[in-house]
C-alpha cells in the first residue's frame, strides 16, 4: 500500500481557497490554481484534475512532471520538490489495485444525510477563519500569489466569474491590516500585497460594471500604495481609475488621473510610463484632441521600446507588445470613428478622406497585431481587440472582411464573462446593420444576439 504524501496535504490546506474563502483550497482549487499558473507562465493549457491531487496525496504518484512540480511549488510557497513529499521513483513499483467501488450509489447515500438541506445553506461555512495574530512573510507571500492568480483568472475568464472569491480574500487581507501585529519590515510590503489584490478585485468589479464597487477598491487599492510609498503599484492602480472612468464617459477625469500618476514619472519604469500614455492616448482622442493623442501615442510607443522586463513588477506582466498595440489602437480607433464624420472640424482643421484613410490605417495596424500577439492566457484583450478591429472595418466599407473577424473575435468573447466585451460586440452589430442584408453580415449579427444573450 502506497504511504499518503501528508506533506502535500498539509501544503494544500495551507492554501486559502479561491472558491470558498475563508477555508483551505480544496483538491480541485489547488487543481485550478496549477492550471492557471500553467496558463499564465508556461503558455498552454494544464490538464490536472481533483483526482490527480487525489492521487498525489495517497502517493499513489510521486513524481508529476516538471511543470506540475514547478507550479506546485510556487502556489504552495515549497522551495524544494522534498518540502511537498516529491521523490523521483528509484525502482518501479506494482500497480496499485484498487476496489472498484459503486460510485454513484455512495453519492446518493451520502446526499440522503444532508437532502433534506437547502443547497444554498450547504454553501455557507459555518465557521470563519480569523487573522493571525501577527503577520509574517509566508503571510504576505500567499496574498501575492492569491492576487496573481485572480488576475490571471480576470485576463482569461473575465470579472464577472469569481468575483464573490475575490471579495472574500480581500476582506481576509483588509483583516490582516486592521487586527494583526505586523513587524516594521513587513508594513510596506503586506500594503502592497493588499493593494494588488484590492486591484485585482477592483478591475473585475469594472468588468462586470460593478463601477461604484470598483472605485470603492480602487481607492483601497491606491491608499495602499500610497501608505506603502509604492510607486509602481500607484501608476498601475491609477491608469485603472482612468481607464475605468474613461469607459463610463468621463475622459476628463480619466486624463486627470493619468496626469496624477505621471507627475513624478521618473520613478516608473518604461513599462509604466508607456502604459500610462496609451491611457492619455485614450483620453485625449476621447475628447476630440488629435494632436496631443497623436503625441500621447508616440510617447507610449518611445516608452515602450525602453522596457526591461526584469525592471518590470508582477502586474505589469500583462504588458506586452499585444497589449501595447492594442491600448494604443484603441485611441486611434476613436479618431478613425469620429473621423468618418467627413467635413468635420477637429481642432480647427476640417477632416478630409486622405486623413481618415490615415487613422483608420494606423488603428487597423495596431489593433490586427493586438489580436495576433494575444496568447490564450489573454483572450479577453484579444477578444475586445479583434471587435474593435471588426467594427473599424466595417465602418470602413468592407463588410466581408469585417464579418470574417467579427466571427473570430465572438467565438473568443464567448468564452469569457465581461460587460465591457459584451457592449463592444453590441456596437459591431451597430456599425453592420447598413449591411445587414449580406448573408455573412447577417450570420455574424445573429451570432452576436446569441452571445449577448448567453
Amino acid at each position: 500500500m502506497a504511504e499518503p504524501n501528508v506533506l502535500l496535504q498539509r501544503a494544500r490546506e495551507r492554501v486559502p481557497s479561491p472558491s470558498a474563502p475563508g477555508e483551505s483550497a480544496s483538491r480541485q482549487d489547488l487543481a485550478d490554481l496549477v492550471n492557471a499558473w500553467i496558463l499564465n507562465e508556461k503558455k498552454r493549457e494544464g490538464g490536472l484534475t481533483a483526482n490527480y491531487i487525489g492521487k498525489l496525496e495517497r502517493g499513489l504518484v510521486r513524481w508529476p512532471n516538471a511543470d506540475y512540480r514547478e507550479a506546485l511549488r510556487t502556489i504552495c510557497g515549497a522551495d524544494e520538490d522534498k518540502d511537498l513529499g516529491f521523490a523521483r521513483p528509484r525502482r518501479r513499483k506494482p500497480a496499485a489495485t484498487v476496489a472498484d467501488v459503486d460510485r454513484k450509489q455512495f453519492i446518493r447515500t451520502a446526499m440522503g444525510v444532508a437532502a433534506a438541506v437547502p443547497l444554498a445553506e450547504l454553501a455557507m461555512p459555518g465557521q470563519t477563519i480569523s487573522p493571525p495574530a501577527a503577520v509574517h512573510a509566508s503571510d504576505i507571500a500567499e496574498l501575492r500569489n492569491i492576487a496573481n492568480v485572480f488576475t490571471t483568472w480576470d485576463h482569461t475568464y473575465g470579472g464577472c466569474l469569481v468575483r464573490e472569491a475575490v471579495n472574500g480574500q480581500l476582506r481576509f487581507a483588509v483583516s490582516l491590516l486592521k487586527q494583526a501585529r505586523c513587524p516594521t519590515k513587513l508594513h510596506d510590503p503586506l500594503y502592497s500585497a493588499v493593494g494588488w489584490l484590492a486591484h485585482a478585485a477592483a478591475f473585475m468589479a469594472f468588468d462586470a460594471y460593478a463601477h461604484d464597487d470598483a472605485r470603492k477598491m480602487f481607492a483601497l487599492a491606491l491608499t495602499c500604495a500610497e501608505e506603502a510609498n509604492d510607486w509602481h503599484l500607484r501608476a498601475k492602480v491609477l491608469s485603472s481609475m482612468a481607464r475605468q472612468a474613461i469607459w463610463v464617459g468621463d475622459a476628463d477625469n480619466g486624463l486627470t488621473l493619468v496626469e496624477f500618476a505621471l507627475v513624478r514619472a521618473d520613478r516608473l519604469t518604461a513599462g509604466e510610463r508607456a502604459m500610462l500614455r496609451s491611457a492619455q492616448a485614450r483620453a485625449f482622442a476621447k475628447l476630440g484632441r488629435v494632436p496631443e493623442t497623436w503625441d500621447a501615442v508616440n510617447e507610449a510607443d518611445k516608452e515602450f521600446n525602453r522596457i526591461h522586463p526584469s525592471e518590470e513588477k508582477p502586474w505589469m506582466r500583462y504588458y506586452d507588445a499585444a497589449q501595447h498595440q492594442g491600448d494604443t489602437g484603441h485611441a486611434v480607433f476613436d479618431l478613425a470613428i469620429d473621423g468618418r464624420s467627413l467635413g468635420k472640424v477637429i481642432d480647427g482643421k476640417v477632416i478630409d478622406e486622405a486623413v481618415n484613410a490615415k487613422y483608420v490605417s494606423e488603428a487597423s495596424t495596431r489593433l490586427a497585431a493586438a489580436v495576433e500577439g494575444h496568447t490564450a492566457a489573454y483572450v479577453r484583450s484579444r477578444a475586445i481587440s479583434g471587435i474593435k478591429l471588426a467594427s473599424l472595418t466595417m465602418a470602413a466599407g468592407d463588410p466581408e472582411e469585417a464579418a470574417a473577424i467579427g466571427r473570430r473575435a465572438v467565438t473568443d468573447a464567448g468564452t469569457v464573462r465581461s460587460r465591457r466585451a459584451q457592449d463592444d460586440m453590441r456596437e459591431l452589430s451597430r456599425f453592420a446593420r447598413p449591411h445587414a442584408q449580406q448573408t455573412s453580415v447577417a450570420e455574424l449579427r445573429h451570432r452576436i444576439r446569441a452571445a449577448v444573450q448567453g
